[in-house]
């Protein structure tokens, strides 16, 4: 689905061809402006190339002994899904900038309008890579509601308690999605506050406690390179997402 809706996208971009008085100058008309976009656009990337931890669950589940280890098909796995994640945003964005400049909507699919057919197959694409991706995404929270309710509350553990509470949750996130759709500012957010710990230096800082490299050994230094620079991304990313929200939200009514 991924590889449909965003080839749709860079494709239809190539047919349409560069719009006229296109401008590739930068959005901002400062220099703090342009700056915190960039920030924004970080948290952007950090979130399209964020893990999962969802990627655990499945390692569990593949056979693994001491002379064929898990971690080598998963491996080859991880790598064949960030190429395919970068033939899929990649294209998007380069041909995306080149025929629409800094004009471009977050979604691309606005900026084309026309074939109406053709953007309405890209989101038909899009709504059903969405409704599968999100039972994957949403199961560690669903794992975690019901624990709480099941250990905690002393609930039943029921088919129905499972209903109701995944059918609240995603209703719930329906609601935010619906009532705050700031889109690249929230993508901008999140990808720094939640994605860039879980992703970019916790697990840096995970392999450095249990495997004790050499100090200054290059494994040390890349690892410690990443803490850092993911911490960094952790802290300015959010402030230009937040900065985006609060821009957008200037101008925005609700459910109009």
């Amino acid at each position: 689905m991924s590889l449909s809706y965003s080839t749709i996208a860079w494709a239809a971009s190539v047919d349409k061809g560069v719009v006229e008085n296109v401008s590739y100058d930068y959005r901002s008309k400062t220099t703090s402006g342009n700056v915190l976009n960039f920030f924004t656009a970080l948290g952007d990337v950090a979130f399209a190339y964020a893990g999962h931890n969802v990627v655990l669950e499945i390692q569990a589940t593949i056979p693994s002994t001491p002379e064929k280890p898990s971690k080598g098909p998963m491996w080859r796995g991880v790598i064949v899904a960030y190429i395919v994640v970068a033939l899929c945003y990649f294209p998007v964005a380069l041909v995306g900038y080149y025929i629409f400049g800094k004009s471009v909507d977050d979604n691309i699919l606005l900026s084309l309008e026309k074939p109406n057919w053709l953007i309405a197959m890209a989101n038909m694409f899009v709504v059903i890579h969405v409704i599968g991706s999100y039972q994957i995404y949403a199961m560690p929270v669903f794992d975690m509601i019901e624990t709480v309710l099941v250990k905690k509350l002393n609930f039943k553990p029921t088919r129905t308690l499972r209903f109701i509470t995944r059918n609240i949750y995603v209703a719930f996130t329906m609601f935010v999605g619906i009532t705050f759709p700031f889109f690249s500012g929230l993508l901008g957010f999140f990808g720094g506050f939640a994605f860039a710990p879980t992703t970019y230096f916790l697990p840096c800082i995970m392999w450095l406690a249990i495997y004790k490299p050499r100090r200054f050994s290059l494994s040390w230094w890349c690892n410690y390179i990443c803490i850092v620079l993911g911490v960094l991304l952790m802290i300015l990313a959010p402030i230009g997402g937040l900065r985006t929200i609060i821009i957008q939200a200037k101008t925005y009514k609700f459910y109009n």
